[in-house]
Order: C-alpha cells, then structure tokens, then sequence
C-alpha cells in the first residue's frame, strides 16, 4: 500500500479515523478499503516513531479489554 495513491486529505482521514478510540478498523476498511495491517503501515510512514509506537500500545491495551475494538 502505498500513500502516494491516496491523496493527503484521504491520508489525513485515515490517520484521524484510527487515531479516534470511536472508529474501528473495519469502519476504516468499509469507507476507504485498508485493512488493519495497512492502517498500521500507514500510521508508521506517516506518524512520528514515538507517537506510532504510543498508538499501537493504545490500540493493544483496548482490544485486551474489548472484543471488538481495532
């Protein structure tokens, strides 16, 4: 998956959307065809090292409490 097929608006709506605790990545993949692994390849070229690394360990910590979350 490469961003530069996506414009920047779009790759902003994404980073957006998965950086919200509201938006599931299959809401993502509904509206705009990425699965989870491109969100997160995505997230990675596109947030800082530090801040990717604080998301991913959001993103675990509530899918550990809730079934359906990311």
């Amino acid at each position: 998956m490469n961003s530069k097929l996506l414009g920047s608006a779009t790759v902003d709506e994404i980073i957006e959307m998965a950086l919200s605790d509201h938006v599931s990545f299959e809401q993502i993949r509904t509206l705009h065809g990425l699965g989870p692994d491109e969100v997160k390849a995505l997230m990675r070229q596109n947030l800082k090292l530090g801040s990717y690394r604080a998301w991913r360990r959001r993103v675990r910590a509530f899918a550990d409490r809730r079934e359906v979350y990311k």
